[in-house]
């Protein structure tokens, strides 16, 4: 997956350049508004939770305030979700092409995110003109959650027009919007055509959208805008009365904080200092800077929650200094990738919130399951980095007990981060949002006095989290609708006889149940597989006499595994275009470390599905985490 043009760029002119400039112009002002929305969502639930915490009480209008802004977040960051490298486009396939059919698919791509855009402005603003009332706390208008997602559409189909102008030509950019605004012209109408199951209609014209290059979040939207013209029971303002219900959840606003706690621990400079922990702890070893990699993988899994912000910090930081000690740069890439898929396993985990909200787990829960799970995997992580690095001799000196105790205090501040968060969590002081916001206070009020942060520093965490946060929260809200669409066609029903095709047994549903996220995994992102995929086969595992939450665990270690298979195997294409590699090397690198977890969740799945036959000692072990 990548935002990058599809096509090599035209000739440098003045107007170009000045076009160039303009769209940068547009791009950096919605980020730092997006900015300085986020800025101001921490600062309401941090109100809050100082409110509560100091006089017994809290702020009545904080949390309808914050969910507000949080919508206003999303809508603004809506152009960077269609155009940047947030975008989620998969182009692996269209850059099979020859060069005309890459232009032509390219073409069509910006056609299905003008789509999409058209439905969120045209919808949003349909709704914002036809709501009424006002918001139970705040007394603001309802109207204006929607028009705020009417003017994101505006200005996403100003920019997707704009860069196609650019990256393509003018012409190319008419006819991608030609085409777009014709495609809206067929999903309004009727075309006379009924199908049973508009959900598959809803999935074919998303995978289409997908394999063509579009955004992610934007061939959701236009695959069920499409559906109603065969049947579907969602018209256009109820897509996107879908979508922004999808993203006013509370529990949601954790996913902008912990992007941002990571973006700050990165940023001052902690996150250097777990990885200076963790090489006195295991660079003694064999492929012990490999093992480090590990190490300080799970160290900052405690603080991030995010493998995409793992995995761009490695890159930047372990994957050069695995080069300089010997390892092919492929070898370094695939480690670093690797190791990254535990931030979304050990808590605070991104993945376990998107997969709450999506099924009403709890998250607590969750988050404790994710311990036990991300124990496993780091094993078998070890394990096939200790099997699979031959040639490469890189084990450092063992650190004395004063180096050991010299670079665990130096690390303290970040660890801290983890054991406020997760202890808050378990054990009921604090929801999941307000640990979220106390995360990003401890890692600010930790680097100040460290002074390793300035103004600087913090306004470009606060933009490059904003961004990634609204592309997340976009996502979740363009699932809504296809979600409902899955909902009305029953086809959790059809699902749950899938998966016990074989039987209805525990091991036999755990094992189709995998079979299909597999299979899903490959042309699905993370998030739009939990999101699509939990609500449907969490049932099935259930009747089976699944426990949920070990069910749910399962469920996002599989499909965080698939950020190393090809063809979206985001960690992958993160590492190697920060490297500058060839995505193709660095997925055949990562080979034996994507043996390595599988058999780990193969473990796992037999673990879960035979409970009842485990020890009573570790059942009740368990039980108690």
């Amino acid at each position: 997956m990548s935002g990058a043009a599809v096509t090599a760029a035209p000739t440098q002119t003045p107007a170009r350049f000045v076009g160039g400039r303009g769209l940068a112009v547009l791009v950096a002002g919605l980020e730092w508004l997006g900015a300085a929305i986020l800025a101001l969502l921490f600062l309401v639930v941090m109100a809050a939770v100082t409110r509560r915490y100091l006089f017994g009480d809290g702020l009545v209008w904080s949390d309808e305030l914050a969910i507000w802004l949080n919508v206003a977040l999303v809508a603004v960051g809506a152009p960077l979700a269609a155009t940047s490298a947030l975008a989620m486009r998969l182009d692996v396939v269209a850059n099979l092409l020859p060069p005309t059919g890459r232009r032509l698919a390219a073409i069509l791509a910006e056609a299905i995110a003008v789509h999409g855009s058209l439905v969120l402005a045209l919808g949003g603003a349909s709704v914002a003109a036809l709501v009424g009332g006002t918001s139970t706390v705040l007394g603001l208008p309802e109207s204006l959650r929607f028009a705020v997602f009417a003017i994101g559409g505006g200005l996403t189909l100003v920019v997707v027009l704009w860069r196609a102008a650019l990256n393509l030509s003018w012409p190319a950019a008419l006819a991608a919007l030609l085409i777009g605004a014709g495609l809206y012209a067929l999903a309004q109408s009727a075309t006379g055509l009924f199908v049973g199951t508009p959900s598959l209609v809803a999935g074919l014209a998303t995978g289409a959208g997908l394999l063509l290059g579009a955004p992610l979040p934007f061939a959701l939207l236009a695959g069920v805008s499409l559906s109603g013209a065969f049947g579907g029971l969602l018209p256009e303002p109820a897509i996107v009365q879908n979508t922004v219900a999808g993203v006013s959840k509370f529990l949601l606003l954790a996913i902008p904080f912990f992007l941002l706690a990571g973006e700050l621990l990165t940023a001052g400079g902690l996150a250097e200092r777990l990885v200076r922990f963790a090489a006195a702890l295991v660079g003694h070893f064999r492929a012990g800077l490999a093992q480090t990699a590990l190490v300080a993988s799970v160290l900052f899994s405690g603080a991030s929650g995010s493998s995409v912000a793992n995995a761009a910090f490695g890159a930047k930081v372990m994957a050069p200094a695995l080069v300089a000690r010997g390892y092919p740069p492929a070898n370094a890439a695939a480690i670093v990738a690797g190791v990254s898929m535990l931030d979304n396993i050990i808590p605070p985990s991104i993945a376990f919130l998107i997969l709450a909200a999506a099924t009403n787990l709890s998250v607590g829960s969750l988050l404790v399951g994710g311990f036990v799970a991300g124990a496993v995997l780091t094993l078998a992580l070890a394990i096939g980095i200790h099997l699979s690095v031959r040639g490469v001799v890189d084990s450092a000196p063992r650190a004395s007990r004063a180096e050991r105790a010299r670079s665990f205090v130096g690390a303290l501040p970040a660890i801290g981060l983890g054991i406020v968060v997760v202890v808050g969590i378990r054990f009921g002081m604090v929801t999941v949002t307000e640990a979220s916001a106390l995360a990003v206070a401890y890692a600010l009020v930790a680097c100040l006095l460290l002074r390793s942060l300035n103004a600087g520093t913090v306004l470009a965490s606060l933009r490059k989290a904003a961004g990634e946060a609204a592309a997340v929260g976009l996502l979740i809200g363009a699932s809504a609708p296809f979600a409902f669409l899955l909902a009305v066609d029953r086809v959790s029903e059809q699902m749950a006889g899938l998966v016990t095709a074989l039987g209805g047994g525990p091991l036999a549903v755990m094992l189709l149940s995998n079979l299909v996220l597999l299979i899903a995994g490959l042309f699905l992102d993370i998030g739009a597989a939990i999101l699509l995929l939990a609500p449907l086969l969490l049932p099935a595992a259930i009747a089976a006499g699944l426990d949920p939450i070990q069910f749910g665990v399962v469920l996002v270690v599989n499909l965080m595994i698939h950020g190393l298979t090809p063809p979206l195997g985001i960690l992958v294409y993160v590492t190697s275009g920060i490297m500058r590699l060839s995505p193709a090397a660095v997925f055949r690198a990562v080979l034996p470390l994507l043996a390595s977890l599988l058999v780990a969740l193969f473990v796992l799945c037999l673990a879960v599905a035979v409970w009842p036959s485990l020890p009573l000692s570790f059942k009740e072990l368990f039980r108690w985490l």
